[in-house]
Order: structure tokens, then C-alpha cells, then sequence
């Protein structure tokens, strides 16, 4: 009897395990890019339209902080990417997105609309999806690793220029208008 019962306890305890292979693109893309997609770029309706916003540009408007923060999670976001075996050239136009965002994002409430309508990360994410669906695949290579940290490295080196000169001609702005109107 005792016997019995540690027999069934111990096939109980067995559990089979199927290995599947694993695909460096599967079939929904990233779910990173798709998040980043909803989040910065479409998050929310504008009442009364089809036109979606999303954090990006609400947060544009905080100079300096708010496309900064967005520009460098969307540049992070490439590393993502490079694990799924994404040809260099499809890299270079996302990262080329989020370049054109970030220098649009310069211009004082202009760059925020500019950023609404521009979507990078949608951009980025329609990229993704439609390379996905092209069924092409292959496995990321060492060079491919140099390629995207090198182009990650140098997307936040030149968001946080463009910050920071975004920021310096704010802050020149605000002190001419200080003398102008102040005394």
C-alpha cells in the first residue's frame, strides 16, 4: 500500500517538457516596441478626432526633461531589436526616427505637435512588424551588436546635445525676457 502511494507521487511529481525552437523575430514583433508604440505615441484619443497622442509629446513640453527621457528610452529600445536578428539597414531607419523626433522636439511647442504627428515609435514598431511579416530571420551577429550599441551611443550622445542646446536657447530666451520686461 505504501508502496502504491509513492509510486503515484512520484509519477505526480513528473512533468514533460516540449522544446521548441526558438525564433530570433516571432510573429508579434517585440512586445517593448509595441508598448513604447501605445505609451509614448498613442495612448490617448483627442476627443471629437481618429488622432491619437501619446506621452512623448505631453512630455515635450518640459524642456529638456520630457523629449530627452523619450528619445533615450526609444534609443535603448534598438537593443531590443538587435535580439531579434533585424538587418542593419532596418536599425539605421528606426534610429533615423527617433534622430528626426529628437531634432524636431527642439522647437519649443511646434516640436511637440511635430512629435504627435511623427510618431517615431510607431514608426518604429510598423517597421519591426513589417519585417516580421517579410519572414525574414536570422540570428544577430557580433557586428550586428557593435552596429547597434555604436548607433544607441551615438543616438544619446546627440539627444543630449540637442538637449542641452534646447535648453541653453530656453534659458538665454527667459533671461532676455527677464531684462525685457523686468528691468
Amino acid at each position: 500500500m505504501r508502496m502504491e502511494q509513492s509510486e503515484k507521487s512520484a509519477t505526480a511529481r513528473e512533468i514533460d517538457v516540449e522544446v521548441l525552437p526558438k525564433s530570433p523575430v516571432s510573429e508579434h514583433g517585440s512586445p517593448l516596441l509595441q508598448f513604447l508604440a501605445v505609451i509614448l505615441d498613442d495612448l490617448f484619443l483627442v476627443p471629437g478626432t481618429k488622432f491619437r497622442i501619446g506621452l512623448d509629446p505631453i512630455l515635450g513640453l518640459f524642456p529638456g526633461f520630457g523629449d530627452t527621457t523619450t528619445n533615450v528610452v526609444s534609443a535603448v529600445a534598438l537593443l531590443e531589436v538587435a535580439k531579434r536578428g533585424i538587418p542593419r539597414i532596418v536599425m539605421a531607419r528606426m534610429a533615423m526616427n527617433i534622430l528626426v523626433n529628437a531634432l524636431g522636439g527642439t522647437i519649443p511647442v511646434a516640436g511637440d505637435i511635430f512629435s504627435a504627428w511623427f510618431k517615431s515609435n510607431r514608426r518604429n514598431y510598423d517597421l519591426l512588424m513589417k519585417h516580421v511579416k517579410a519572414g525574414e530571420s536570422r540570428v544577430s551577429t557580433r557586428g550586428d551588436w557593435v552596429f547597434v550599441i555604436s548607433l544607441v551611443g551615438v543616438l544619446i550622445a546627440l539627444v543630449l546635445v540637442i538637449a542641452s542646446v534646447a535648453l541653453i536657447v530656453f534659458l538665454q530666451m527667459v533671461r532676455w525676457l527677464m531684462t525685457f520686461f523686468g528691468g
